[in-house]
């Protein structure tokens, strides 16, 4: 149990990875974290790497005193490679393939990174071996909402709030606001809770032999 538990994080892990890549790639905008953490650190002058492994460090405080039992490998794994993993997909598509991203060809970039995402987060949080810390946000919101808010729209709820600030930032610093927003920014705040659940409940769940607990 304990293998299949780690190739689940690490398969979950893979595909945000490539979910990043993808969005990257389509140019329809990046998700609602990168476009929040991209507002305030244009605002504040800082880079994006910086300013991202603060907003980790500052979430992952008080993720340890409300949902410690998401903190886990899986927590340093998905910090440190997601971005490489995305990194990588990018300069394989564009530096060594050269591959032109025709209209047809960001749609389904976009398409893929969105069902990744869902997918991604699903497998991993169902490993229970940790999970990204603004992915934990949804859950201390579950947790402080005493299960009245159910994962998914408690996701959809702190995904658009990412967007709002990254919005606000992004126009108060006089940055190009497309550069963090556009269609896959959209799809993947009102999308992204329901389908995590759908895939943890569907596919990520049933996978690891398990059920939902109610």
């Amino acid at each position: 149990m304990f293998i299949k538990r780690c190739v689940m994080m690490v398969t979950g892990i893979l595909f945000i990875g490539i979910c990043v890549g993808a969005y990257r790639l389509s140019a329809f905008g990046v998700d609602a974290f990168t476009c929040m953490n991209l507002g305030i650190s244009g605002f504040l002058h800082m880079t994006f790497g910086t300013w991202q492994l603060i907003m980790n460090a500052a979430i992952l405080a008080v993720v340890f005193f409300t949902v410690r039992h998401c903190i886990g490998a899986g927590t340093i794994v998905n910090m440190i490679c997601v971005g490489y993993m995305a990194d990588f997909i990018c300069w394989l598509f564009q530096g060594v393939l050269q591959v032109e991203m025709t209209l047809p060809l960001r749609m389904i970039a976009l398409f893929i990174g969105s069902v990744f995402a869902g997918l991604g987060v699903a497998f991993y949080m169902v490993a229970d071996m940790g999970i990204a810390p603004y992915d934990s946000v949804a859950l201390m919101i579950e947790k402080a909402a005493k299960g009245k808010i159910p994962f998914q729209y408690a996701r959809v709820c702190s995904d658009i709030t990412a967007v709002i600030v990254g919005i606000v930032f992004c126009l108060l610093s006089g940055g190009n606001l497309w550069m963090v927003i556009g269609l896959g920014t959209v799809c993947n705040a009102l999308f992204n809770g329901p389908l995590i659940q759908f895939f943890r409940l569907h596919v990520a769940l049933p996978i690891m032999g398990r059920r939902e607990n109610h």
